[in-house]
């Protein structure tokens, strides 16, 4: 019995780790009246529905936004704004199987999707490309830290960011062998330590999707330059971790002291 069980759990482990809305997604001009609709092109040839926020003419600071593993992009609306108010151009987009887009998504896959966005915002006339900043949450900060090592940016924003799929699985999980079972792994805390661009750590001190000791984990294990900051009293999907006026003071200090604002 318990073997058909870790069976069955192998098989569809992927629909307890990914939650995608189905989709449509509205038009970004009906939530960020400056937002564009736009289209990003995965080298495996899937077709990436995203929105593009640009806050100037010239070349400036932009932020490409990694989502963690529920819902789509109009959900991050809010912190799209809040981050052009900062001075940067932001993207948002969907990974593969999120938001009507096609395919399923996979850590292989995701990974496929970041290199996509990044190298999209990369090429607009309005985005200094050595000036991007990689904004990761959840899943998404683990995503962000994979693409970091292939692709360095000015900087990284980790909220709520865990160690490991593993790490987080043994908090739900505790009765299950979750590292022998997971195929998709993000194993952040292998890959921190590599990295050289300035990184900033958000944490929600009453997190029960990430405990707070997991991001604090991983930001002792981050080299220098790193901040840590912690929203007191907010559990993962609070407004005031999501996309708080606090939250974002505190990022636009950090990129501020990056040089890039």
């Amino acid at each position: 019995m318990v073997t058909a069980l870790i069976v069955a759990i192998r098989a569809q482990q992927r629909r307890l780790i990914y939650f995608p809305s189905p989709g449509p997604v509205p038009s970004a001009a009906t939530l960020l009246p400056r937002g564009r609709d736009v289209v990003l092109e995965t080298e495996d040839g899937i077709r990436l529905g995203a929105w593009y926020l640009p806050v100037r003419e010239q070349p400036g600071p932009a932020v490409v936004v990694f989502n963690g593993n529920g819902g789509d992009r109009s959900l991050r609306a809010g912190l799209a704004a809040g981050l052009a108010r900062l001075g940067l151009s932001v993207l948002l987009f969907d990974y593969r199987g999120y938001g009507g887009n096609p395919g399923t998504p996979s850590e292989k896959g995701l990974a496929a999707d970041a290199r996509a966005a990044q190298a999209w915002l990369a090429e607009q006339p309005a985005v200094d490309p050595a000036r991007i900043v990689y904004f990761g949450e959840s899943l998404g900060a683990a995503v962000a830290i994979g693409l970091a090592m292939e692709r360095p940016p000015a900087a990284l924003v980790l909220r709520s960011p865990f160690t490991s799929l593993a790490e987080v699985g043994r908090v739900h999980y505790p009765w299950l062998p979750v590292g022998w079972l997971l195929v998709d792994r993000y194993p952040s805390i292998d890959r921190i330590a590599s990295l050289s661009a300035p990184i900033m750590i958000i944490a929600g001190d009453r997190d029960d999707i990430v405990p707070e000791r997991l991001s604090r984990k991983l930001y002792d294990a981050a080299p220098d330059p790193k901040r840590y900051f912690v929203v007191p009293g907010a559990n993962h999907n609070d407004p005031e971790l999501v996309d708080g006026d606090r939250m974002l003071e505190e990022v636009g200090r950090f990129l501020s002291e990056a040089g890039l604002r």
